[in-house]
């Protein structure tokens, strides 16, 4: 065995032993537990769209996961199942051992394009969820707060289309973690965005995640993204999705996009990826 194929074998570890559709994680440990869920649509004539068939996975507290796949594979629809934005024909979906059953703010959840609201302000923006909440006159100072986290101080007054679009991405993200939810879920929120742009808001997730170890689960096309960010890779098949494989990143932040490890990783994913978007069937059932 080489040099390079043994520093690979001890930085990304496959869990294909978890065959048996059991939780990855010890239940004690794991804030989201999704079994056996289905999720089937009809197009405009009435054929029926398989979108989501038996997928199972088990997300620890604090854990960053990162969901890839091809265009149609059923991440975005299972991220909205989390958020409750979406329901289930089979199988349940249940944080903190509780069900799903609706939205709920301690499922925050950022959009592609941010949705922020264009009559308000940044300020408002931000604050809009403790609003809702009734409970802004009491947090109101944490309006403030996430605002110099997010770095965007001078800019409270202006409303969204006075501000970039990676900027509005900030403003979505501290939009949701100042509610403080249990688990932030992220839908291409770099998707629009500039390579430069992208690697900054990335930065600031990751550091965001390390302040309030925060559960995180991304959905994004962009292999060295889940791999920058992740603690988890989560591979689906093409439609129906189903989990093909599940890969867990063993690499130290900050990581070294160029670094030799990082690029073992980012070929073994794309090979993986390429092994899902060939077969209907998964390698492994998790």
């Amino acid at each position: 065995m080489s040099e390079n194929t043994k520093n690979t074998s001890n930085t990304i570890h496959n869990n294909s032993s978890n065959t048996s559709g059991k939780r990855a994680a010890n239940p004690k440990d794991a804030i989201l537990e999704i079994e056996h869920v289905n999720r089937t649509y009809y197009d405009t004539d009435g054929n029926t769209v398989e979108a989501l068939k038996d997928v199972s996975l088990s997300v620890r507290r604090g854990e960053f996961i990162s969901l890839i796949g091809s265009s149609g594979c059923g991440k975005t629809t299972l991220l909205r199942l989390i958020a409750g934005l979406d329901h289930p024909e089979a199988g349940t979906l249940r944080l903190n051992g509780t069900e799903i059953n609706g939205t709920d703010p301690q499922r925050g959840y950022v959009f592609q394009q941010g949705s922020l609201f264009p009559w308000l302000t940044i300020y408002q923006n931000i604050a809009s969820g403790l609003k809702a909440r009734h409970v802004y006159k009491e947090q109101k100072a944490e309006v403030a707060k996430y605002i110099e986290l997010i770095g965007l101080n001078g800019f409270e007054k202006v409303f969204p289309h006075q501000i970039s679009g990676g900027m509005a991405q900030r403003v979505a993200i501290a939009r949701a973690l100042i509610n403080k939810p249990e688990a932030l879920l992220l839908d291409e929120p770099m998707g629009a965005l500039d390579s430069f742009t992208r690697a900054d808001i990335q930065d600031k997730l990751l550091e965001l995640w390390r302040l309030y170890q925060t559960t995180m689960i991304l959905v994004t096309h962009d292999v060295d993204e889940a791999i920058y960010l992740s603690d988890r890779i989560v591979i689906m098949t093409p439609r129906p999705g189903k989990i093909s494989e599940i890969l867990e990143v063993k690499l130290s932040h900050p990581r070294d996009r160029g670094g030799e490890e990082f690029l073992a990783i980012r070929k073994k994913i794309l090979e993986k990826l390429h092994l899902a978007n060939a077969s209907q069937e998964p390698e492994y059932n998790l």
